[in-house]
């Protein structure tokens, strides 16, 4: 019988997302198991696509009726039993393509693509991986000819251990004078893939830790969960400032001693510095990177790192929870709170999930780790679903900042126009003078927010989104914060009527320009997506803050959390309101969460912390609990109104996201996607199901497409997950996706 490989192919669509049949050629036939990357021709054309062999095996299928598979890539690109698992778990549960799950767990640089080399379609590595060369100390130098002193150098240099030729020729040897030992026979030189050492400037310092009573007590609590090699959870539930990393520290040391290995996911890439310096000084180089400001040969290197073993532990962002880390006994999600753990583009995973998974896989410990937990998180562990351990003090004893409200309303009655309050221009002109450090939070970017027409009222737009151009000084032009258009030079007149275009609002770049007016001695940072687009921006700008070379710390939600300066006792809390005001069910909870962070980034050291908080709805109660740093009294409220409204944890919420060209087509497929759903569930009236919309959602035009949404009410179980499959493939049949295109959302707050 034919040997056959089942493939699903790269870029296709969630409706012809399917398994083909291939002949595997005799040749390719030991190259070719389950998770194999390979090249097939597909389609009508049988042009050179790649895939990734699912199933291999004999089959009684006439050979003849197949195409033939023409490569394989070698076996290092080979997806691992536990990858493959990861592959159809995302596949399953987030509505995505096989091939869209695979690149999202394979590194581009790991990546192949097709190639015709000699008029033969080939696999092809995306990127070339760097080859260095090693020599070899194997015999000593013969008495005729004498060597000569760097000859003798290098020889001494190698007794010690083989070295590579760019440490060689940093001592002054060169090429010429080793190979000239090779032909001696003194050395061996031989070719191996190259390593970078990202955190080659970070000691190697452990030191011992220190833990408090409380941080003991937690310690002690969840040590036992890492020896069992059974999979557990939990929640670490600390105030800010309360020490949390130390404990982490101390799990991730048990861990390793028990022979395991440790991964370590943090929400922001402007956290990872902090925790890389800490972890690199504890537990020496066998740490490894995974995040997207790694260029993609760094990142290639660092993968191939953890894939042969060399790593036991990896920090990163998102991604790095797709990591190929074997014998897993930790994993940590620090502020698991954040929703940049949740993937906004195809497959539309959640961090959370995926940890949840592996840690069941591996047997593995699982801490999620935040000041302000979600409320889904906190709810389960309050139902008995993982453990909860709290730590209620701030490490050393230190108290809370101390919090005031300034009420903006008032500022302009008193004739203030600016958006910093006298009483915070006062302050942090204080804090200059004391030779302290000032954190400001502003989430959002740019100059000036919106235009708006003196005439005619109209509010200028992107032409292909439908929301606000916004102002960016530095760039003289306006810039769509979506789809990246860009309008320059900035317009005066409107372009409906040639009236008067009015620039209001205030992003982090016209408050910069304000506080250089207000504290002309005063050194500002800013950083944002627009000042950290270089790379390794994030770690050069904190290490300069932490080295006091600046005065005052502004910027986005970047700067609100997990950070950690022993001189930073002012905060300030600007713009507040349109998010407690925004949409989604999640409003409160997220301005309560960044809140209670960006002050909880005062008084971490031995100064005491302030902080203050513009806003023109000084009493609103979301806002005095987070003063309070109260939690607790924030989540009874909030778990109320979840149950009362279902919403998570009550239920869970499926988004079905339409786009289409033409409105009115769009509209109509999202209709009757509603109607076939509503169909199939009805023979199924066992399935707890709510269906809301179609509506537009909040942004109804992105890169000139229109936009619909259904929210879905459900259980997120197999029963509802076949029901949406069965709804797609009649959607499929209707031939609807011509006209609107359909994607899943299973971690949304209500919109895309």
């Amino acid at each position: 019988m034919p040997y056959i490989a089942k493939v699903a192919v790269n870029d296709a669509t969630i409706h012809f997302d399917k398994l083909y049949s291939y002949l595997v050629p005799a040749a390719l036939q030991d190259k070719v198991w389950p998770g194999s990357m390979v090249l097939v021709p597909f389609g009508r054309g049988s042009k050179p696509r790649m895939g990734v062999a699912l199933q291999c095996g004999e089959e009684d299928i006439p050979a003849q009726k197949l195409k033939t598979l023409l490569d394989a890539a070698p076996e290092e690109a080979r997806l691992t039993p536990d990858l493959m698992a990861l592959v159809r778990f995302l596949r399953d549960r987030t509505f995505c393509t096989w091939f869209e799950a695979v690149k999202a767990i394979i590194p581009y640089g790991a990546q192949y693509q097709p190639a015709v080399v000699e008029g033969r379609a080939v696999v092809q590595g995306r990127l070339t991986r760097p080859m260095e060369r090693v020599y070899t100390h194997v015999a000593p130098p013969p008495a005729s000819p004498k060597p000569g002193p760097k000859q003798r150098q290098a020889m001494e240099l190698l007794a010690a251990a083989p070295r590579t030729q760019a440490e060689l020729e940093q001592c002054g040897i060169a090429r010429p004078t080793l190979d000239a030992l090779v032909k001696k026979g003194c050395l061996a030189v031989s070719e191996r893939y190259k390593s970078i050492d990202l955190f080659s400037a970070i000691p190697f310092d452990p030191q011992p830790l220190e833990l408090s009573p409380e941080q003991q007590q937690a310690y002690d609590r969840l040590a036992p969960d890492l020896a069992d090699d059974k999979p557990h959870a939990a929640l670490l539930h600390g105030v800010t400032g309360s020490g949390k990393t130390a404990v982490f520290l101390k799990l991730i040391e048990q861990t390793l001693t028990l022979g395991r290995k440790a991964l370590v996911l943090v929400p922001e890439i402007s956290l990872t510095p902090q925790m890389i310096r800490r972890l690199k000084a504890m537990f020496g180089s066998r740490l490894a990177v995974q995040h997207s400001a790694l260029n993609n040969t760094e990142r290639l290197l660092q993968w191939r790192m953890i894939q042969t073993g060399q790593a036991d532990i990896v920090v990163g962002t998102r991604s790095a929870v797709f990591a190929p880390l074997q014998n897993i006994g930790l994993i940590i999600l620090d502020e698991e709170q954040e929703h940049t753990y949740q993937s906004e583009s195809a497959p539309r995973y959640a961090a959370h999930d995926v940890a949840k998974k592996r840690a069941a896989a591996e047997g593995a410990l699982l801490v999620l780790a935040s000041a302000t937990p979600r409320v889904e998180t906190y709810f389960a562990a309050t139902q008995g679903r993982m453990q909860l351990v709290s730590l209620t003090e701030r490490y050393g004893g230190r108290p809370l900042p101390t919090v005031d409200f300034i009420d903006m309303r008032e500022e302009l009655s008193a004739g203030n126009p600016r958006e910093i309050s006298f009483r915070l221009a006062k302050e942090l002109q204080a804090n200059i003078e004391r030779s302290e450090q000032s954190i400001l939070l502003l989430n959002r970017r740019g100059y000036r927010t919106v235009a708006v027409c003196t005439d005619c009222g109209q509010v200028l737009k992107c032409p292909n989104c439908s929301v606000p151009m916004v102002y960016h000084k530095p760039q003289q032009a306006l810039l769509c914060h979506y789809c990246g258009h860009r309008v320059a030079p900035v317009p005066q007149k409107c372009p409906a009527c040639s009236g008067k275009l009015l620039y209001s609002g205030f992003g982090t770049q016209r408050v910069e320009e304000e506080l250089a007016e207000l504290l002309p001695g005063g050194r500002i940072l800013r950083m944002d997506q627009d000042s950290t687009g270089q790379k390794n921006a994030h770690e050069r700008m904190l290490a300069q803050f932490a080295n006091h070379d600046f005065d005052i710390l502004l910027g986005t939600q970047m700067v609100a959390k997990g950070l950690d300066f022993e001189r930073v006792t002012l905060v300030g809390v600007l713009g507040i309101d349109s998010m407690l005001f925004g949409q989604g069910f999640r409003a409160y909870e997220n301005v309560f969460s960044l809140v209670t962070q960006v002050i909880g980034r005062g008084g971490r050291a031995d100064l005491p912390g302030r902080a203050l908080i513009q806003t023109v709805v000084p009493g609103h109660p979301v806002l005095g609990l987070a003063a309070k740093q109260d939690y607790l009294a924030f989540y009874k409220e909030e778990i109320a109104f979840r149950r009362y409204s279902l919403y998570p944890p009550y239920c869970a919420l499926c988004v079905a996201g339409f786009t289409g060209a033409q409105d009115a087509d769009t509209l109509r497929a999202a209709i009757r996607f509603s109607t076939v759903l509503g169909e199939l569930a009805a023979s199924q009236p066992q399935l707890p199901l709510r269906l809301l919309g179609p509506a537009p959602m909040n942004i109804t035009m992105l890169n000139g497409k229109y936009r619909y949404k259904l929210t879905i009410k459900c259980r997120n179980d197999a029963a509802f997950r076949t029901l949406l499959r069965q709804t797609l493939e009649q959607y499929r049949k209707e031939n609807l996706s011509a006209k609107a295109a359909v994607v899943l959302d299973f971690n949304s707050d209500g919109d895309m």
